[in-house]
């Protein structure tokens, strides 16, 4: 006698797509409930037919991740931490850094199952209509048709801009990329401008400085510009990892000492930042939190063809570490 899902169902008085889920090590399924399934299954000496699941089911297994770039640290953390979550369950993942539309017509032609896209570029236009998609970019959007995994960029700044305050700082200054075109850029500049303004502090231009880029080098040479004038801020936020390697470098070989002439307080929240010559006290989520939103996420707009919310926006943490101090010009209470 062979036995089906439907009996494994009957005996652990769950639905058939819980005993499918569990079956496949789905992420959706709590780790007891799936341990019980596993357990039954075996007991009764379940078989799988894979084959026939596969034809059934239309499915590849198989997620598409549209990436911009592997070559800034950041976010060759974060595609090396999604594909792990990935492997961790029974889908496999497919990276592309091709543009959006050629990334997307080779996903179709593979029948992924999924697409994450990484939304660095407002003027995308996609059909999400035959395929499930979900953004990693910045919530906004009016009956956006797919899942959004927002890292909440407003909210980290103003916990930077909170922080350095409470250490005294005053003068206070955003290094980073000032693009018009990227949402997650355009957040972050605007919502350090928000955090200024609600901290009774200048919030105008001259506090926001452009790397026009996102790399080491850009933040190097926007910080050479900002130290080139007789006085300097006593604080800087640096619009990202690489861009704050860039702005350690400028401030060292202007001879001056972090964090006691600068502090700096760096977006992103990756391991990597303890370990460089000056550790980076930081804010935003932490790489492994968005990564497991991300994953899960996605599985679930597969699975059950609809994610509630939305829209889903994530708590920035801040870790101290060593590159903040309290401003020596001040006396803080």
């Amino acid at each position: 006698m062979n036995i089906t899902i439907k009996d494994i169902a009957k005996v652990a008085k769950v639905s058939y797509s819980t005993v499918s889920k569990a079956l496949n090590n789905s992420p959706l399924v709590r780790e007891d409930t799936k341990r019980r399934i596993v357990e039954i299954a075996k007991e009764l000496g379940y078989e799988p037919n894979f084959a026939a699941q596969r034809l059934a089911s239309k499915q590849t297994r198989i997620i598409g991740l549209i990436w911009p770039t592997i070559e800034r640290v950041v976010l060759s953390t974060l595609v090396t931490k999604i594909s792990d979550k990935i492997n961790a369950t029974p889908y496999s993942m497919i990276l592309s850094v091709d543009p959006v539309q050629i990334a997307l017509d080779t996903f179709k032609r593979f029948q992924t199952d999924g697409i994450i896209l990484f939304e660095e570029n407002t003027d995308i236009s996609i059909d999400t209509s035959s395929i499930p998609l979900l953004s990693y970019g910045v919530a906004g959007k009016e009956n956006s048709p797919y899942p959004i995994i927002d890292a909440n960029h407003e909210q980290a700044m103003y916990e930077a801009v909170h922080y350095l305050t409470q250490l005294g700082h005053t003068n206070i200054v955003y290094i980073g990329d000032l693009s018009s075109t990227d949402p997650m850029q355009i957040e972050k500049y605007n919502g350090f401008k928000k955090a200024m303004t609600l901290f009774g502090l200048p919030g105008d231009n001259d506090q926001l400085i452009d790397t026009a880029g996102l790399n080491a080098y850009d933040g190097y040479l926007a910080t050479l510009k900002t130290l080139a004038n007789s006085t300097h801020p006593t604080a800087i936020v640096g619009g990202s990892f690489d861009i704050s390697g860039g702005i350690i470098r400028g401030i060292k070989e202007r001879n001056l000492q972090i964090p006691e002439d600068i502090s700096i307080i760096s977006y992103d929240n990756i391991p990597q930042m303890a370990d460089i010559e000056i550790p980076l006290t930081c804010i935003g989520v932490p790489v492994d939190t968005l990564a497991a939103e991300i994953v899960t996420t996605i599985i679930q707009f597969i699975e059950e063809k609809e994610v509630q919310p939305l829209v889903k926006k994530l708590t920035p943490i801040l870790n101290e570490r060593a590159s903040c101090a309290v401003n020596k010009n001040i006396l803080v209470d």
